[in-house]
C-alpha cells in the first residue's frame, strides 16, 4: 500500500452524549469526547495541545478518520484459524462490516492478499537482521522497560534507564494514574504502548479510559487475571479501549514505537489477538510476540498470522521475571542470531513503590542493573550484542507498505 493511501483527514469528534474517555485517576477528565475512529496511521496528524488547552480539546483535535480506501483486511483471523483450518478468511468492508471471502484471494491477480503473500515470500529468504541492515548472523537486542506510568517510582527509573542506562525502549501503561506524569517527562525516547486490560495488584487499582462495563471487576478496576478478562470482556469494548489507549498516548505527544500486551492478555486468546493484530496494522506499529514454542499452548499460529499481515516483530522474546538479572545473564550467553527482546521492570526505591508492589525489591534490582551495574554492558560486549530499539522495526514495517 502506498503512503498516499494512508493520508488521513482530521475531524473534530466532540459528541455531548458520548461516554467520557478520561483516565479514572486524573482530575482533568476528558469530558464528552468519543474516540470513534483511528488516529492517523503512523502517528501523523496529531497536533500538539496549545498551552492551557484542556485534554478534551486536545483529544478532540486529534481524532482522525482513516482513509476508507485502506481498511484493515486480515487474510486469516486467529479466531477463524482455531475454529477450523479450512475456515473462510474474514475481512472488513470499507464501512467496517464483516463479510466472508469465498474466493481465494491468492488466485486473483493484483488482489491485496496476493500482493501481501508475494511480498511475504520475497522477504522470507532474508532474515530480519538483514532487512534492518545488519549481517544475517548479527545478534540484535531490544531492552525494554515495561510499566512506564504505573508509579512515579517507575517513571523515574525507566527514563533514567533510557537516558543513562542500557535500556533501548519502554512501554507505557496509559490507564495508570502516573501515565500523565510520564507524558510530561517524555523527551522523544523510544516508547510504545503497553496495552492494558488487567489491574493485578491488590490495593493499587486502575481501570479503563473508555466506557467499558465488561472490563470492570467487582472492585471497580480492570480484572486481576487474564482468565477473568477472557471470560467476561466484550470484544467491541476491548477494541475500543485498546484503540483509545494508543490514541491517548499520541495525543499526549508520544511518538509511539510499538505495541505490546500487559500480562499477554491480548496475545494468548485468538479472538483477543485479532484485536491486537488489527491495531498493529491500523497504526503501522510492530508488536511484541512470544516465541513460537508458546503457540502450542495458545493453540493458534500467531506469528505466521502477524507475518501475513506485514507486521514486524522480534525473532525471539526472553520472558524476564521482576528481578531479571540471573535470567538475563543466562540468556545473553544463549542468545541466538536475529532480533531478541528482553523486558525488565525498573523502579526506584520509595515508600510509594513499597506500598503498591509486593515485588518491589525485584523492581529496584532491575533499575540498579540497568543503570549502575557495569557487568551488564560488559556482558553485552562479550556476547557480541548490538543494541537497537523498536523504532528500527517500525521504520522497516512502514517502508514495506
Amino acid at each position: 500500500m502506498s503512503e498516499a493511501a494512508w493520508n488521513s483527514k482530521v475531524t473534530c469528534a466532540v459528541q455531548p452524549d458520548s461516554p467520557a474517555v478520561a483516565p479514572a485517576s486524573t482530575a482533568d477528565a476528558a469530558g464528552p469526547v468519543a474516540v470513534r475512529s483511528t488516529v492517523a496511521p503512523w502517528n501523523r496528524g496529531h497536533p500538539p495541545a496549545a498551552d492551557g488547552a484542556d485534554e478534551a480539546d486536545a483529544l478532540a483535535r486529534a481524532v482522525v478518520l482513516a482513509d476508507p480506501a485502506a481498511p484493515f483486511a486480515p487474510s486469516w483471523h486467529a479466531a477463524s484459524a482455531v475454529a477450523s483450518a479450512s475456515a473462510l478468511a474474514t475481512t472488513r468492508t470499507g464501512d467496517g462490516t464483516p463479510r466472508d471471502s469465498s474466493v481465494n484471494a491468492l488466485s486473483v491477480p493484483g488482489s491485496p492478499d496476493r500482493r501481501s503473500a508475494v511480498r511475504s515470500c520475497a522477504v522470507s529468504s532474508t532474515t530480519l537482521a538483514e532487512r534492518l541492515g545488519h549481517p544475517p548472523n548479527a545478534k540484535l537486542l531490544v531492552v525494554t522497560c515495561d510499566d512506564l506510568g504505573s508509579t512515579h517510582a517507575a517513571n523515574v527509573a525507566v527514563y533514567e534507564a533510557l537516558r543513562h542506562g542500557v535500556a533501548t525502549s519502554a512501554s507505557l501503561m496509559v490507564p495508570c494514574p502516573w501515565a500523565r506524569d510520564a507524558a510530561a517527562q517524555y523527551r522523544g525516547e523510544d516508547v510504545g504502548v503497553h496495552l492494558t486490560l488487567n489491574s493485578e495488584w491488590d490495593t493499587y487499582r486502575w481501570g479503563p479510559i473508555t466506557h467499558a462495563p465488561s472490563l470492570l471487576d467487582g472492585d471497580g478496576g480492570f480484572p486481576r487475571t487474564r482468565e477473568d478478562a477472557w471470560d467476561h470482556a466484550d470484544l467491541d469494548e476491548v477494541r475500543r479501549e485498546c484503540r483509545a489507549q494508543i490514541e491517548r498516548a499520541i495525543v499526549w505527544g508520544f511518538d509511539v514505537s510499538h505495541i505490546d500486551s500487559h500480562m499477554g492478555t491480548l496475545q494468548l486468546r485468538p479472538e483477543f489477538f485479532d484485536v491486537y493484530l488489527e491495531l498493529a496494522v491500523d497504526f503501522g506499529l510492530p508488536m511484541r510476540l512470544e516465541n513460537a514454542s508458546s503457540e502450542r499452548v495458545a493453540g493458534f499460529p500467531y506469528r505466521s498470522l502477524a507475518e501475513e499481515e506485514g507486521v514486524v516483530f522480534p525473532d525471539h522474546f526472553v520472558v524476564c521475571p521482576v528481578g531479571a538479572r540471573r535470567r538475563i545473564e543466562r540468556a545473553l550467553f544463549e542468545l541466538e542470531p536475529g532480533v531478541t527482546e528482553m523486558n525488565l521492570h525498573p523502579a526506584v526505591d520509595s515508600a510509594e513503590l513499597r506500598a503498591a508492589c509486593t515485588d518491589w525489591p525485584g523492581r529496584v534490582e532491575d533499575h540498579a542493573y540497568l543503570c549502575r551495574d557495569p557487568s551488564f554492558p560488559d556482558l553485552l560486549e562479550r556476547a557480541g550484542v548490538h543494541l537497537i530499539g523498536y523504532r528500527a522495526l517500525r521504520d522497516l514495517q512502514r517502508a514495506r507498505r
